[in-house]
């Protein structure tokens, strides 16, 4: 998502680190990187030029010269004026005092309504809400069975009384729909209604009478985000012809550049509401502004992170694993290591989540080539095991690893590998729960010291050098022992120094005029 843009950006704030003080030239160059990145994103002219104005002129303010640091301030200022253009703020649905609410989604063909109408529908129903879906696109081939299907899949009502294809009057179909909704109990009514491949007075006329027949609390502009630059013109021509409330941007995990995001908002006036980011039907949440600039800044999105965590994780489970890693529960075992990997599966696709990461854009090769499958291959390996194998893993044994591995369908490289995996995995991870730092030798819980910090070993028995002789070597350590007995002691037991017998303090020089 956006990651042409974003790799621009990080390369002009490269330029930028290490100066204690920016000059006029630095500020210029910096804003002209800018600009030609925001332009190759195909983002708006108009838009672009605010943009750097607004970045210029607050760079030579006093707001930058006075920073401490002014690389990392100017990054703020475009995390700033990016959020602004954005939207500024996550605008949410606005529902009926008296139910239903009805939501009308308008766009082109080809947009993707008829998928996110069941994606919305999903997600309301997650928030509470009991929603009902509307087949009002009676033109376009397959849509009402795509509609229908795709109902089934969220567990949602679909109203579909014409057969589509040609047949049937979408406006009355869409009256009949609130009408069903009211006798039914649904609070939430979606119309989903047609598109063309190309805006003409037809489709605006259909879309105003659906509109006028229906009166919709909301009425959302569904439009694709890679079509880039040309999303403002289809928006705007929607805008005069039909009118709408907010626009629901789909396709942005194929979008490299953004300029649909960056450029919709700040000509329309109208925020963008929702973002679709995939094929499943989970894939679909509420537009934020703010994380959306700190995804294009390489700086994470972790609120999006930690909210998928909240909703698919079970509390009580996460508790009592991590009351085994502090060693107050018990010993962590595969059984609940199979149990959170299942978790975190729930949450959808382990790559898009590293991606939500700070400095994800740095190792994106790696996650591109990410095999997810790998994790499927683990669970089979686990799943292989016995109760017993599973909650004590080191009675693992030769024959059982062979055992395992044939009934996983992987080699017993690959079980011994998993084992091995798994005991570091956990021990790192106990660290961590006791306090440490396995990143940072020396802090608490880390296991070993740094050899060079290791006190030097007292060879004893073999190693240690002793006359042949006995009666030689008896008269030695008596030597040694009356040595060590008359020897006077010194501060913090480190024994006598030998201190000089002409050692006069007073070749010292004063010292005390650092004292005063």
């Amino acid at each position: 998502m956006f990651t042409t843009l974003s790799d621009r950006l990080q390369e002009t704030f490269k330029g930028l680190r290490g100066k204690g003080k920016l000059s006029e030239a630095d500020i210029d160059t910096t804003a002209r990187e800018i600009r030609l990145a925001l332009l190759e994103a195909d983002v708006a002219l108009p838009v672009v030029k605010e943009f750097i104005a607004a970045v210029k002129e607050r760079a030579r303010g006093a707001e930058v010269s006075q920073a401490l640091n002014p690389a990392q301030q100017i990054i703020k200022i475009v995390n700033e004026e990016l959020v602004k253009i954005l939207g500024g703020e996550t605008r949410r649905l606005r529902f009926a005092k008296n139910p239903p609410t009805v939501i009308m989604l308008a766009g082109l063909q080809g947009a993707g309504k008829t998928t996110l109408a069941a994606k919305l529908a999903l997600w309301l129903k997650d928030q509470g809400k009991s929603p009902m879906l509307v087949a009002a696109d009676l033109q376009r081939p397959n849509a009402v069975n795509q509609l229908q299907v795709n109902g089934e899949r969220a567990g949602v009502t679909v109203f579909a009384p014409e057969p589509g294809n040609g047949v049937g009057d979408p406006v009355a179909v869409s009256r009949q729909a609130i009408d069903e909704a009211k006798r039914t109990l649904h609070d939430v009514v979606i119309v989903d209604t047609a598109g063309r491949l190309g805006i003409d007075e037809e489709l605006m006329r259909q879309a105003s009478d659906i509109r006028d027949a229906v009166n919709p609390d909301e009425v959302l502009f569904v439009v694709d985000a890679m079509i880039g630059q040309d999303a403002v013109n289809t928006a705007q021509a929607f805008l005069d012809g039909v009118g709408y409330d907010g626009v629901v941007l789909t396709k942005l995990d194929g979008d490299a550049r953004g300029g649909a995001a960056l450029s919709i908002a700040q000509m329309t006036g109208k925020p963008v509401m929702f973002a679709s980011a995939g094929e499943k039907l989970t894939d679909f949440d509420l537009f934020h502004p703010d994380r959306m600039a700190s995804r294009i800044l390489d700086m994470g999105d972790l609120l999006t992170l930690i909210e998928q965590a909240e909703r698919t994780f079970d509390a009580e489970k996460a508790l009592k694993a991590a009351e085994k890693l502090s060693g107050k529960g018990g010993e962590f075992t595969l059984e609940d290591f199979l149990e959170q990997m299942q978790q975190v599966r729930k949450m959808g696709s382990l790559t898009k989540m590293l991606g939500m990461l700070p400095g994800a854009g740095q190792i994106r090769d790696q996650l591109e080539n990410f095999d997810e499958r790998e994790i499927d291959r683990i669970q089979a390996i686990i799943q292989s095991m016995t109760p017993f194998e599973r909650q004590n893993p080191k009675a693992i044994d030769g024959s059982r690893r062979a055992r395992i591995a044939k009934g996983s369908g992987r080699s017993v490289n690959d079980v011994n590998q998993l084992i091995e995996r798994f005991f570091e995995a956990r021990k790192m991870m106990e660290s961590m729960a006791r306090g440490g730092n396995p990143m940072m030798p020396g802090m608490p819980g880390v296991g070993k010291r740094s050899k060079s910090r290791q006190a030097p070993k007292v060879k004893k028995g073999k190693g240690a050098r002793r006359s042949g002789n006995p009666a030689k070597a008896a008269a030695v350590q008596a030597a040694r022992n009356e040595q060590q007995a008359t020897a006077p002691g010194a501060a913090f037991g480190l024994g006598d120094q030998g201190v000089p017998d002409d050692f006069d303090p007073s070749q010292f020089p004063d010292l005390s005029k650092y004292l005063k």
